[in-house]
């Protein structure tokens, strides 16, 4: 065999180094973040300042999409009532539209959103695939509509404090699917006072 060159082996080991490198990258893809887990601290974005709090707004809208869809599929085959299987479709519809919206916003902000459901949302999943008729019913409205208080509150509390012109008006679209989707639960009936203190 032919002795290689000083400079030839450099060559070699610089290509070598790069089909490495290329196969690190390619085997261990960036991932979506874990539950609960934003990253970037505070970052300067040509619409304003981007906080952590920011980032978890987007998160946690993507995360109730990636649930909520589901559960309102689900609804159409498990619920007895007319009016559940109705509001879950629309529910299902229109998650789908804020979960574009939510991924448009986020790429623009070069925030990396996650893609799984947080463990509290696959256990209310697991929950309600486990039952049927009026109690299919019952758990479908009552995990939903509290799912919803809550990121109410996180939605309410990002827009009053964010420096982001762009999750200002994220959070105000998101406000309106929320409030829309709290009085579809609750036209069901089924979100009684007596109910939603079980």
């Amino acid at each position: 065999m032919r002795r290689l060159g000083r400079g030839q082996f450099l060559l070699v080991a610089a290509a070598a180094a790069a089909v490495i490198a290329a196969l690190v990258v390619v085997l261990s893809p960036p991932s979506a973040p874990a539950d609960g887990e934003t990253q970037g601290g505070v970052t300067e974005t040509r619409w304003g300042r981007l906080s952590e709090g920011d980032r978890a707004l987007l998160a946690a809208v993507r995360r109730a999409g990636l649930w909520e869809m589901p559960a309102g599929q689900q609804a159409q085959q498990r619920a007895s009532s007319a009016r559940v299987k109705e509001v879950g479709d629309m529910i299902m519809e229109q998650h789908a539209q804020l979960d574009e919206d939510v991924r448009a916003t986020a790429a623009r902000l070069g925030v990396i959103l996650p893609s799984e459901p947080n463990a509290d949302q696959k256990r209310w999943l697991a929950e309600m695939s486990s039952k049927f008729g009026a109690d299919y019913d019952q758990t479908f409205v009552l995990r939903l509509r509290a799912a919803h208080g809550k990121v109410f509150g996180t939605i309410a509390k990002v827009r009053a404090e964010t420096e982001n012109s762009e999750i200002r008006a994220f959070s105000e679209r998101s406000l309106k699917y929320v409030n829309t989707h709290m009085a579809l639960l609750e036209s069901t009936g089924l979100a009684t006072r007596e109910a939603l203190n079980t």
